[in-house]
């Protein structure tokens, strides 16, 4: 039914009666739609659900093209972002439009998903704010970088998994857990994609959140094991553009002081937390999407 999900989309795009954006559209990188993929597993596929999933696609869209401005990044999943192509201007714009399509099929929804979904965006943009203040500075706070990323990444997908069962009348406030689980552990999981991966597998360049000020979790646990000497040099390298001796440097130092081991721990447990509580519904496929994401390579 992620086809239903697509068509969707593409009809109220379409809608707008823009030519320009609808083309624009089209050639946004789709990715896995996860989001999507959790309503539908919740909900059925019902003309409601399918409603829902291609809202919260949409925002997501929106998401990622103002969240690619931000970072000036000029690739998106291996391709040229809207604004490499057509400049910041364009990619915000159309992130806006999404952003008010999304908000306008929102308004007929049960007042306990609207307000849900609405709130999800809210947190989502004081995430964002937040990941471009923290990036200012090498961040050494585990508990800040955790709190942006449920913001940034989690919320959404905390606002999904709920609302969804809202649809059902399934146990929520399960599902948002669930949710909430999922994105940190998705999120922490990319965040070593980052360091781990190959350029061609990442679709940008590997260490590239470190040159963007990020300082994910596998950074502060090397950071805490790392003598005064390492503390400094790995400090000197945040926001740079990285040498193959420096990138090698600090690959080296992870491996030796296992800081991505660590990191993976963490987005275990928190995954296998999720796990139990959709045990408990017999909700297989979900638990799937928790392994599948734990062991995913992009």
């Amino acid at each position: 039914m992620l086809q239903a999900v697509e068509e969707c989309m593409l009809k109220w795009v379409t809608d707008l009666g823009s030519d320009d954006i609808n083309e624009l559209f089209k050639n946004l990188p789709k990715g896995k739609r996860l989001r999507a993929k959790l309503v539908l597993k919740i909900a059925g596929a019902s003309e409601e659900a399918v409603k829902l999933a291609a809202i919260i696609e949409l925002i997501h869209a929106a998401s990622l093209l103002h969240d690619d401005v931000i970072d000036e990044a000029k690739t998106r999943r291996g391709v040229q972002s809207v604004n490499a192509t057509d400049g910041s201007k364009v990619a915000v714009m159309m992130g806006d439009v999404l952003y008010s399509k999304a908000y306008t099929e929102l308004v007929s929804f049960d007042e306990r998903i609207a307000r849900a979904v609405a709130q999800a965006v809210t947190v989502l943009s004081i995430g964002e704010y937040d990941d471009v203040k923290m990036g200012e500075a090498f961040n050494e706070n585990e508990d800040a970088y955790l709190e942006m990323i449920y913001k940034k990444t989690a919320s959404l997908i905390e606002a999904t998994a709920y609302c969804a069962a809202v649809l059902v009348n399934k146990n929520e406030e399960d599902y948002k857990l669930y949710g909430k689980n999922l994105g940190l552990s998705f999120q922490i999981i990319d965040d070593i994609l980052d360091i781990v991966s190959d350029e061609k597998t990442l679709g940008k360049p590997a260490l590239n959140d470190f040159k963007e000020g990020k300082t994910t979790l596998p950074y502060m646990y090397l950071y805490k094991a790392l003598d005064d000497e390492g503390k400094k040099r790995l400090k000197s390298a945040h926001l740079q553009t990285l040498d193959t001796s420096e990138s090698a440097w600090i690959k080296s130092q992870m491996k030796a002081f296992k800081s991505v081991e660590q990191s993976y721990i963490l987005a275990r447990k928190l995954s296998d937390d999720a796990i139990t509580i959709m045990a408990k519904h017999d909700e297989k496929e979900l638990m799937g999407i928790l392994e599948e994401m734990m062991k995913r390579e992009f």
